[in-house]
C-alpha cells in the first residue's frame, strides 16, 4: 500500500506551484477539495486522514464522495466538477509516479463531469449604475478617490480584486492614457481609460 500522505504534500507544495505555475488560490482550493476528500474517506474506511493509502481512494469512493458533497454539504453541480477537477489534476501527478496505480487513475479519470444549467449573469440597469457611483460623498477627498474607483469598474469591467492590485506603474497616460491590468488566470489586458 502507497500511502497518499507524501504525494499529495508534494502534488500541493511543488507540483502545483513550480511546475504547473498554479497561483496561490487554486493550490489553497485544491487543498480545500482534499480535506474533505480525505476527511469523507476517514469516516468511511475509519481510519485516520494520514493513515490513508493511495489504493483505498477508488472511483467508487470518489463517486461517493461527490454525492456527498452535493446531498449533506448542500454544494452546488458546478462546486461538484472544482472538486472532481483537483482529483483528476492529482490523479495525472499520480499516474507518472506510481506505476502500480494505472488502472485506478484510469477509472477515476473516466468520472464525468455533471452537466448543469449556467445563470445568465444579470447585468446593472443605468440608474442602479448610477446610484452606486453617486453614493460616496464628493465632499471628501476619501469620496472622490471611491468615485473614481468605482467609476473605474464600471468602465473597465474591472473584478475587484484587479482594482486593488493595480501598481500606480499600470497607468500610463502618453497617447491613449490606459491601464494594463494583471487579471484572473494571469491574464494581461490593457484597457483604454
Amino acid at each position: 500500500m502507497t500511502p497518499i500522505a507524501p504525494l499529495i504534500t508534494k502534488f500541493l507544495r511543488e507540483h502545483m506551484p513550480t511546475d504547473r505555475g498554479c497561483s496561490m488560490h487554486t493550490c489553497e482550493t485544491y487543498a480545500h477539495a482534499f480535506r474533505l476528500l480525505f476527511l469523507f474517506a476517514s469516516q468511511r474506511l475509519g481510519i485516520r486522514p494520514s493513515q490513508i493509502c493511495l489504493q483505498q481512494i477508488t472511483a467508487d469512493l470518489v463517486l461517493d464522495f461527490l454525492a456527498h458533497i452535493e446531498e449533506q454539504r448542500g454544494n452546488t453541480a458546478a462546486t461538484r466538477n472544482g472538486r472532481l477537477a483537483a482529483i483528476k489534476a492529482f490523479f495525472r501527478y499520480v499516474e507518472f509516479r506510481v506505476p502500480s496505480a494505472l488502472a485506478q487513475v484510469r477509472q477515476i479519470s473516466a468520472i464525468r463531469g455533471k452537466r448543469h444549467d449556467q445563470m445568465l449573469v444579470r447585468h446593472m440597469t443605468m440608474d442602479e449604475i448610477r446610484g452606486i457611483l453617486d453614493a460616496p460623498d464628493i465632499t471628501t477627498r476619501l469620496g472622490i478617490r471611491d468615485r473614481a474607483m468605482l467609476h473605474l469598474c464600471f468602465a473597465s469591467g474591472l473584478r475587484v480584486s484587479e482594482l486593488v492590485g493595480l501598481p500606480l506603474e499600470s497607468l500610463s497616460l502618453q497617447r491613449t492614457p490606459s491601464i494594463h491590468v494583471l487579471g484572473k488566470g494571469r491574464r494581461e489586458r490593457c484597457l483604454p481609460l
